[in-house]
């Protein structure tokens, strides 16, 4: 087909070449005879423009048709005798001066379609190369096409691959899932047998042990006054180091079983902070409430803060009281002289919570970190990291006399650990949203737990496997718990702006409203006929039996 095409563009040229020679030939033979003409002395009048080339044959072909055979004889003699004379004036110029020169019809159409035929045969050529080009391109296209098919596919089959693999061990874990969970079980019930033998251990030795316990302190302090008489002269008391304590083996001792508050109403209401307050808590024999708020200070005016503090928590003795704080540090703040004494700094993250161990000597604290750490006061360094919960630990309180010490999480989980092996016994599941506080009963056989979403669960010590009771405080938070000193109430702390009061027996709930916001901390007095109250509102409320309310400011 090339070939063809070549052949017939070279034959168009060839028939072009011809048709312009002859073009050039008739324009010279045109000039030739306009210039014999003008020389001759034609008049202008007698030159016409143009003449049609049909004319002539009209004419002849209606004289013809009319009989006019003279008429036609005169018209051809005449015709044929100016033929020469009219060419010549059609290819001159009108005039010398106007340069224009006027060419049958039949020539310019020739010419306009020439140069139509080259503007085609141009965009001709220009769509060939486009269409070359398009052509190279979809050939590129089409290979990197089947490049990526290609790749799509080895991928795909990789991806087959791995999802077989993934279920081959997927089955391969849930057929050890059985064995992992008995495994657990048997682990946990051994915890819980060796905890329950070492607490009736120490049940039976208690009175033995705390002869031998009083024999010993006397001894040792015999010694301490002889040694110190010793080295008081060798040893400055700059190079001294406090020595590490031991951690004691406790027996849980009951509580009096003290009667249960009645009927409350608000008896006063002290303006504490101007800012929420985060947590209060009461002397161990004293009327004395502690209270820590947003604006960084404590309610016994012991200085200034940087961080919010969370938690506060007074210290067995009553000499002293612990804070935690965002700061990630635990401060220890003496009474008397109103400044901090100590400073522990062991967690990574903000502490919330901490409880002190019966013996005075130990002290547990709990972290957004998720990890509880215990502290030897004497030391003043941390003794033991417990590391179970996985999210952040919300609160932690130590059973009364015992080496037992509970735990919540935001991971929705209780445990209780044993303190001085340092295992977690046992692990409580039962909320379904993460937890707030936990509290132990002041008798040691009831828990207490409350969650964000305002569900309260008791607990028997006894049998912690599952809740023996649920009380809905919802739908919002339930931000704090505590018992009686009879272990026969229970208040909440709702973010619902009421204090609730469950009864331990019949889980009967009534209602105390006083708060403008969110309540944060609830406690008892001593006696358990007084509870206290402080939220987000700034206020200290003061609910016992049937008294008027008074509303105070300090």
């Amino acid at each position: 087909m090339s070939a063809q095409r070549k052949a017939a563009d070279e034959e168009n040229k060839e028939v072009f070449s011809e048709e312009e020679e002859d073009l050039e030939e008739a324009l010279r033979e045109a000039a030739t005879t306009t210039a014999a003409r003008t020389k001759s002395g034609l008049s202008k009048q007698q030159v016409i423009s143009k003449i049609p080339e049909v004319v002539d044959d009209f004419l002849r072909n209606f004289l013809r048709r009319s009989g006019l055979s003279r008429t036609l004889n005169s018209f051809e003699a005449e015709w044929y005798s100016s033929a020469q004379t009219l060419l010549t004036e059609t290819l001159m110029p009108a005039t010398p001066t106007t340069g224009i020169f006027f060419i049958p019809d039949a020539l310019t159409h020739r010419q306009l379609l020439h140069s139509e035929l080259e503007r085609i045969r141009r965009e001709t050529h220009q769509l060939r190369q486009e269409v070359l080009a398009a052509g190279e391109s979809m050939v590129r296209m089409q290979r990197e096409r089947d490049f990526h098919r290609l790749q799509y596919r080895q991928v795909a089959k990789d991806k087959n691959r791995l999802i077989e693999d993934f279920k081959q061990l997927k089955k391969h874990l849930e057929s050890y899932e059985p064995a992992l969970r008995q495994l657990d079980d048997k682990y946990q019930a051994a915890l819980r047998q060796k905890m329950l033998i070492s607490l009736e251990k120490d049940r039976v030795q208690n009175n033995s042990e705390a002869r031998l316990n009083h024999e010993k302190t006397q001894i040792k302090k015999e010694r301490s006054i002889t040694r110190s008489d010793n080295t008081d002269k060798a040893e400055s008391p700059k190079t001294r180091r406090p020595k590490s304590s031991q951690f004691p083996i406790c027996s849980r001792r009951v509580s009096p079983n003290l009667d249960p508050p009645r009927s409350l109403s608000l008896s006063c209401s002290i303006r504490a902070h101007k800012l929420p307050i985060s947590c209060i808590s009461l002397h161990p024999r004293k009327l004395i409430l502690s209270s820590t708020s947003d604006d960084h200070r404590r309610g016994y005016k012991m200085g200034e803060k940087t961080n919010q503090t969370n938690h506060i928590f007074f210290h067995p003795d009553g000499s002293k009281l612990a804070t935690t704080s965002g700061d990630t540090t635990v401060r220890l703040w003496d009474l008397c002289q109103g400044c901090c004494v100590s400073t522990l700094s062991s967690h990574s993250q903000p502490t919330w919570g901490c409880s002190f161990h019966s013996c005075d000597h130990f002290m547990a604290s709990c972290s957004a970190d998720r990890t509880i750490k215990l502290w030897d006061l004497n030391s003043q360094c941390c003794c033991l990291t417990l590391r179970r919960h996985t999210a952040s630990v919300n609160s932690v309180c130590f059973l009364p006399f015992s080496n037992l010490l509970l735990s919540c999480s935001a991971d929705k989980t209780l445990a209780l650990w044993d303190a001085r092996l340092g295992v977690c016994t046992t692990t409580l599941s039962g909320h379904l949203h993460p937890c707030n506080h936990a509290a132990f009963s002041l008798a040691g056989d009831i828990m207490a737990s409350c969650d964000s979403h305002g569900v309260v669960n008791l607990w028997d010590i006894r049998r912690p496997v599952s809740a023996v009771a649920t009380v809905d405080a919802g739908p919002l938070g339930a931000n704090h718990v505590v018992f009686s000193p009879s272990g026969q109430t229970l208040a909440v702390a709702s973010s619902d702006r009421l204090v609730r009061l469950v009864e331990g027996d019949s889980c009967a709930v009534s209602s105390l409203s006083g708060h403008s916001d969110c309540v944060q901390s609830v406690t008892f007095d001593h006696s358990g006929d007084t509870v206290m109250s402080a939220g987000s509102d700034g206020l200290i409320n003061v609910w016992s039996e049937h008294k008027e309310a008074v509303t105070e400011t300090s």
